[in-house]
């Protein structure tokens, strides 16, 4: 018993006048239960902020996040992970509030999140101009946030203003019906189209008077600054961005406009910038194109009886020169093609090569392009029918057939109209045909959309200018491209990167439009690194190699998938590494669509 309580008595003096210091207990049970309560209040408040705050609270079928002024919805899955949808609105103009007054732009954002412990978005662009966000996501959001770190990032991407699912979006025509009845029968024939100059300029005039107000600010600067206020939605500072084609004229106006916000940009397949705000024509887009038709003969030859035309000749000049001398015969007698009462028509030379430069973009497409070709020349046009001449496009899908966001945003942003061309038609085609021929066959739809912006009714509203040189950006941006594109050629790349001080240039070596037309880990790997941590490569100009063949029959596509044996058959890669990038990389061949020149 003494034992028990010796512990709680004084054994000394200092001791004894300590515990004579003491407060009486009922101050010090005050004091305790004080404490106490204060401790309940602290748990108590914990708990709501967690429940309140915490990362994908709910409210129904709401999504809040610490940070974000804007709330999500669940809309569904994107390669089996859930995604969450938003959106925004915005100034009509982001410049000047008085002309905005109460006018906005909705614009529709998605997002995939990354894993527990991201906290920084990474926006997206899949070029066009009109392409839309939203759908990139849904198609090519699983792929994409394989190669830039899912545990490390979200996905965010939105449809610009004018475009998709904005509201309201850029049309000329009030209906599909509209559309089909008034817009001009472009033929692709110089001599043809150049009397549709009439015709071009009431299309221009139906394009004002249908957006009003609205269609003036339907631009790339305005969209650059639409950026700006989806980083404020979601309480982010700093832009990270991967754009791809005219992706890449919005990632380098924003990186101009807003460069301390610039923290790590992409720009991958590029447009040059200059060129496309201080030019009537866009002189570089055709530039690499015959050469990515002659690597696809190239690489054919190299395939042998892994590319359907290796009947046609054996060398690579053999081969080119006997295919093309058919395409041109075609000129002169188009090929009938009858498959039954309801299929039937006919493929004409420029039915073939509208089919060859959609199919240039991606080379995942060269087997089936050689195949449709082979079964050509030996008679049989279905497929070449079904394929390139309109079979396959669904004329009833007014929400993509009835839009015009192209026309506005490239025609905004561009030289344009009688302020910047001459008023005749004479004047107007001494500037467009020597380009247009200069470029045959793949230029041939662009003498139209050239007579289009000449006649062009909308006034500026930006005075935007790219800058050339000594652009410093919070941090480097990364250049990405291939060896030859289609329709953004490496020149391009180039310019960028001599524009923004300490960029980096990655060569993909290898055909197609942008970084992903053919599978390259090493490119991916940097764009990895660069989100991540804001690593570049050493040198100013850095080439990748590409991996794996060109000709894959798509009836036989699962045979690269590997051998169970650690390997991942064609392309070489270990398995335990490198099989969840490689299978990105394959997704990824497809993603970027020919847009900028399907349009008139």
């Amino acid at each position: 018993m003494d034992g028990e309580r010796a512990p709680l008595l004084p054994s000394n003096a200092q001791e004894e006048a300590a515990a004579l210091r003491e407060p009486p207990i009922w101050k010090r049970k005050r004091t305790i239960i004080w404490s106490l309560l204060a401790m309940v209040a602290a748990i108590v408040a914990a708990v709501a902020i967690f429940f309140l705050v915490r990362p994908g609270s709910t409210k129904g079928d709401e999504l809040r996040y610490p940070g974000e002024s804007i709330t999500w919805s669940p809309c569904g899955k994107v390669d089996g992970k859930p995604v969450e949808c938003s959106s925004i609105n915005v100034p009509i103009d982001q410049f000047d509030a008085k002309v905005s007054g109460n006018k906005t732009f909705y614009l529709p954002l998605i997002r995939r999140r990354g894993g527990a412990n991201a906290t920084t978005n990474i926006l997206l662009n899949p070029g066009g101009p009109g392409g839309s966000g939203i759908g990139f996501m849904k198609r090519k959001g699983g792929p994409v946030h394989a190669i830039v770190g899912e545990d490390k990032f979200h996905l965010l991407s939105f449809d610009p203003r004018g475009i998709a699912g904005s509201r309201p979006r850029a049309e000329c025509f009030e209906s599909l019906d509209h559309r089909l009845e008034l817009t001009p029968e472009w033929t692709g024939d110089v001599s043809r189209d150049s009397k549709l100059w009439g015709e071009s300029g009431n299309l221009m005039q139906a394009c004002a008077d249908n957006m009003g107000e609205y269609g003036p600010h339907i631009s790339t600067p305005q969209t650059a600054a639409d950026m700006n206020s989806i980083l404020d939605a979601v309480g982010q500072d700093n832009l990270y961005y991967w754009g791809f084609s005219y992706g890449t004229v919005l990632g380098q106006t924003y990186a101009t406009l807003f460069p301390n916000r610039s923290e790590r940009v992409i720009v991958d397949g590029v447009v040059d910038d200059f060129i496309w705000y201080d030019e009537r024509i866009l002189e570089s887009d055709f530039v690499d194109t015959s050469n990515v038709f002659s690597g696809f003969f190239d690489e054919c030859a190299k395939a042998g009886k892994e590319c359907p035309l290796h009947f046609v000749a054996d060398k690579k000049s053999d081969l080119e020169r006997n295919v093309t001398r058919f395409i041109e015969s075609l000129k002169e007698e188009p090929a009938s093609v009858y498959v039954n009462s309801t299929y039937f028509g006919t493929i004409k030379y420029t039915t073939v090569m509208d089919g060859v430069f959609s199919h240039l973009y991606r080379p995942k497409e060269w087997y089936s392009l050689a195949d449709n070709l082979a079964q050509l020349m030996q008679g049989n046009g279905t497929g070449a029918l079904i394929a390139w001449g309109g079979l396959g496009l669904n004329l009833s899908d007014a929400d993509t057939r009835n839009d015009d966001s192209g026309r506005f945003v490239e025609s905004n942003d561009a030289p344009a109209g009688k302020s910047r061309w001459p008023a005749k038609k004479s004047d107007a085609l001494d500037i467009i045909v020597p380009y247009i021929k200069k470029y045959l066959p793949y230029s041939a739809g662009n003498l139209g959309h050239y007579m289009n912006r000449a006649q062009w009714r909308i006034a500026k509203t930006h005075d935007f200018q790219a800058a050339r040189h000594n652009v410093e950006t919070l941090h480097p941006l990364l250049v990405l491209s291939t060896t030859y594109d289609p329709i953004c050629p490496l020149v391009n790349a180039k310019v960028a990167r001599a524009a923004f001080v300490g960029a980096k240039l990655v060569e993909v070596e290898g055909y197609g439009h942008c970084s992903l037309a053919i599978p390259s880990p090493c490119s991916a790997r940097i764009v990895g690194k660069f989100f991540a941590t804001g690593e570049l490569p050493d040198k100013d100009h850095t080439k990748c190699p590409t991996e794996g063949p060109y000709f894959i029959n798509p009836a036989d596509e699962d045979k690269d998938k590997g051998d169970g044996e650690g390997n991942i058959g064609l392309l070489g890669l270990r398995k335990d590494e490198d099989k969840r990038l490689l299978e990105a990389l394959r997704n990824l061949t497809d993603a970027i669509r020919p847009l900028r020149q399907s349009y008139v």
